[in-house]
């Protein structure tokens, strides 16, 4: 079993930066994933990250704003959130899958953590 847990998230002002840390308990953890979800809203996906850190995928609406990356050593990935957005408010929870390749799906995912909020003011 793989515990997740979420650090780094809380308010800033329109134009701000967060860095989100996924702190995991075990020393493997393969492909990875932040979504979010907004209130009323459905989860989704926000950027994801392979084993290797080689291969990395974003949504549209956070390309070129935020950064996915990770530190293999200290079991541990991040998302870098900069020019944040009100419309980026959301609760943010990372995922881990028990394979190296990662995913848009939430489906995909096997293990999530407890979630942590980002607020942006306007």
């Amino acid at each position: 079993q793989v515990q997740l847990v979420e650090s780094g998230g809380g308010l800033v002002q329109a134009g701000g930066s967060l860095r989100l840390s996924c702190a995991a308990s075990a020393r493997t953890f393969l492909g990875m994933g932040w979504f979010r979800q907004a209130p009323g809203k459905e989860r989704e996906f926000v950027a994801a990250i392979s084993w290797r850190g080689d291969s990395t995928y974003y949504a549209d609406s956070v390309k070129g704003r935020f950064t996915i990356s990770r530190d293999n050593a200290k079991n541990t990935v991040y998302l870098q959130m900069n020019s944040l957005k009100p419309e980026d408010t959301a609760v943010y929870y990372c995922a881990s899958r028990n394979h190296p390749v990662a995913t848009m799906s939430p489906l995909t995912y096997d293990y999530w953590g407890q979630g942590t909020q980002v607020a942006v003011s306007s």
